[in-house]
């Protein structure tokens, strides 16, 4: 299970949301605003300093105006397509 911000799939979780964000032509101050949080907070998540837990990524997702479905969809697209690429084992802990 991937417990680091440097694992591969979070890492792509990251690019995927920052996208989302660009995409929606918001900057990282704009959207710290809407959560009532910091820049910083924000850099620090797209820099994989700080972790997002799924009810923060809803929450930025939400504001971002993006459908936490549509986003997950394109994650899991993007990923399938890096795994297939890679074709590394995973490794399952138990």
């Amino acid at each position: 299970m991937a417990a680091s911000t440097h694992h591969g799939d979070y890492r792509l979780l990251l690019a995927v949301l920052k996208g989302a964000r660009q995409d929606a032509q918001i900057t990282q101050i704009d959207l710290a605003a809407r959560l009532g949080t910091t820049q910083t907070f924000i850099s620090k998540v797209e820099r994989g300093e700080r972790r997002l837990d799924v009810v923060e990524l809803i929450e930025v997702l939400e504001e971002l105006g993006v459908s936490p479905q549509s986003w997950l969809k394109d994650f899991l697209a993007r990923r399938a397509i890096e795994h297939r690429h890679h074709k590394t084992p995973r490794k399952i802990s138990s």
